[in-house]
C-alpha cells in the first residue's frame, strides 16, 4: 500500500485507485480478499469513513462484494468493469484535451502520430 497518500487527490479516491490498480494488474484476482477497511485505516492512519467511502464506491460499481462477517472480495467481472471505466476516463481527461490543444496548435494527425511514436521510443530506453 506504500505511496498512495498524497495531496493531489482526495484520500478516498486514492484508496479506491490503489485497490483498482491491484485488480487491473492481477495482484488481486477474482474472489481474492481485499484488505479490510480497518486494516487500511490502521496502516495509513486515516479516518474510517474516508476509507469506507472509497471501498463502498467499488461495491456500488460491482467491482468488489462483501461477505458479511468474512470480508470483501474481488467480483468476477471486476477487471473488465475497471478497464472500461478507466478507458472512458482516459479519453475524457487526457486524449480529448490533447487533441483539442493539438488542433489549436495546428498539428496534423501525422505529426501527432509521429510525436507519439517518438515518445514510445524514448520510453523504451528508460
Amino acid at each position: 500500500m506504500a505511496g498512495i497518500i498524497n495531496d493531489k487527490k482526495p484520500i478516498f479516491e486514492q484508496i479506491k485507485d490503489w485497490i483498482s490498480d491491484q485488480i487491473i494488474d492481477g495482484t488481486l484476482g477474482v474472489h481474492d480478499r481485499i484488505p479490510s477497511t480497518n486494516e487500511i485505516v490502521q496502516f495509513y492512519k486515516v479516518n474510517h469513513l474516508t476509507v469506507a467511502k472509497g471501498v463502498n464506491q467499488l461495491v456500488d460499481e460491482g467491482v468488489i462484494y462483501k461477505k458479511r462477517g468474512v470480508g470483501m472480495f474481488v467480483a468476477p467481472d471486476a477487471r473488465r468493469v475497471l478497464l472500461a471505466s478507466r478507458k472512458e476516463r482516459f479519453v475524457a481527461e487526457y486524449l480529448r484535451p490533447m487533441i483539442e490543444e493539438a488542433e489549436k496548435l495546428g498539428f496534423t494527425r501525422q505529426e501527432i502520430e509521429g510525436l507519439i511514436h517518438d515518445m514510445e521510443g524514448n520510453m523504451d530506453g528508460e
